[in-house]
């Protein structure tokens, strides 16, 4: 990098509003409760319908994506500053590792999730009110007025997330409480219990549900991308990235119980608006259709935390790069005001072009990587600086990281395996997934060898 990145640091170091513990965990929280919550068990039924082994698999969902919690913890608290893995990779390993992290998170980490949220948001809402205009264009308007918000006021943002993630969980709450109260157990509940085996967790229809699973917790890491806007971080990020993670595994294992307890299983199976038919049963179709609405407007609550987290990336790289320096700049409010409207941007392409969706699915690799990369740099940040100041020091060290990077190893190569066979079955006709994360660490790199050079070329100029 360059001192120029050093330079806007400070500039941008100024005195803005700071979050605590709670509006911090409420981020996380927030970011971690999107569609997937939803949506995944019609998925898992396809491959399995035992109540034991559904249940199971969220746990383990929640035990990984803890896992994943407990190291970067610890550095967040060794290294505070927002950015999240671009700034652990860059200090652990080299800027190069860094610049392709918050590459990919630039270009879809954030940008691709918020695009499928507010089209989901919209068609539910379509659906419910079809006098409504366009399901693109209500989408474009929640985009619109959650970016003005966190484009305004770094503090006016932090109180919306909070009422926002307030609101899920008292709506997620109430609907486990009158499912379990309202509903009678379905017939075959205890004939999935009495019928468990151990033989099914070690299944291969298990290891693709635990892929569904993983992928519906994450944004478990949410707080070490804003780092540089909490209050007493090193203490903060830990508490914030675990309490938020065994919250949300615990509302996962009872959310699914009760569509598990309250509705059959084959009304739920292949299906995507699980909580709706869900709702239907508990509730009857007519106040189900309005407690399933609720559950959509919850989604809200997944766009403004995306909306805020995504540019703190974005402006870190403004920092330390020169040709993207603009992406550092703060309003006298200090939202980092063009690195939120460059999300926007591509966010709004990815919604009135309706491939968002082909966006998000084919950079699960990239993204799985970099995750992995950063729990590995918790071994490699020992070794490299073992005189560091570690405020918090991993919990379960060297077995809980460990079990964190094998988990997520399967996982990327089962995602390539399953790329490959698709295209050998002919359900595609070429590795699409595999060659799109390729591209995007290939723009990556172009970027990045570009600003090198165009500093280069600078600083020549400078010494004449």
């Amino acid at each position: 990098m360059h001192p120029t990145g050093v330079k806007n640091m400070k500039q941008n170091s100024q005195s803005t509003y700071k979050f605590g513990l709670i509006t911090t965990s409420a981020f996380v929280i927030a970011n971690m409760i999107g569609t997937g919550a939803f949506t995944s068990l019609g998925f898992l039924l396809l491959n399995t319908s035992n109540f034991i082994t559904i249940l199971l698999l969220w746990l383990l969902g929640g035990i990984i994506a803890l896992c994943g919690a407990l190291a970067y913890g610890e550095l967040g608290a060794a290294m505070p500053r927002s950015g999240g893995e671009y700034h652990y990779l860059s200090q652990i390993y080299h800027p190069f590792v860094g610049f392709l992290s918050g590459w990919a998170s630039l270009i879809v980490g954030f940008a691709a999730p918020i695009a499928l949220a507010c089209m989901a948001f919209s068609n539910y809402l379509y659906k419910m009110f079809p006098a409504l205009p366009s399901p693109v264009v209500i989408a474009v308007l929640v985009l619109t007025f959650i970016t003005l918000i966190h484009a305004y006021d770094v503090k006016a943002g932090g109180v919306i997330q909070r009422y926002f993630t307030l609101f899920k969980v008292l709506i997620i709450l109430a609907f486990i409480v009158c499912g379990f109260c309202l509903s009678d157990a379905q017939p075959d509940i205890a004939h999935s219990v009495s019928s468990f085996a151990w033989d099914e967790v070690f299944s291969t229809g298990f290891a693709v549900s635990l892929v569904w699973v993983y992928y519906s917790y994450s944004g478990w890491n949410a707080s070490a991308y804003m780092a540089s806007e909490i209050k007493n971080p090193q203490r903060v990020i830990p508490r914030s990235l675990c309490i938020s993670t065994i919250l949300v595994t615990v509302l996962y294992i009872l959310l699914n119980a009760v569509f598990l307890f309250s509705t059959p299983v084959n009304a739920m199976k292949g299906e995507i608006e699980v909580a709706l038919i869900s709702a239907q049963h508990i509730f009857g179709v007519n106040f189900g259709n309005v407690m399933g609405l609720l559950i959509a407007i919850l989604l809200l609550s997944s766009i403004s935390s995306m909306t805020f987290l995504g540019p703190r990336v974005s402006q870190v790289m403004g920092e330390d790069t020169y040709i993207l320096r603009a992406l550092s700049y703060r309003s006298k409010k200090g939202t980092p005001y063009v690195a939120i409207w460059l999300q926007y941007a591509v966010s709004f392409l990815l919604i009135i072009t309706d491939s968002f969706a082909l966006v998000t699915r084919y950079t699960g690799i990239t993204l799985s990587l970099f995750a992995m990369i950063t729990v590995v740099g918790v071994f490699v940040h020992r070794k490299r600086f073992p005189h560091a100041s570690r405020p918090y020091k991993t919990w379960g060290y060297p077995f809980v990281p460990l079990l964190f990077i094998v988990l997520i190893l399967w996982s990327i190569v089962y995602l390539i395996f399953d790329d490959f066979a698709k295209v050998a079955t002919g359900e595609q006709t070429t590795v699409w997934m595999t060659l799109m994360s390729l591209l995007t660490l290939f723009t990556g790199a172009v970027v990045y060898f570009l600003n090198k050079i165009v500093l280069k070329y600078k600083d020549k100029n400078t010494c004449i």
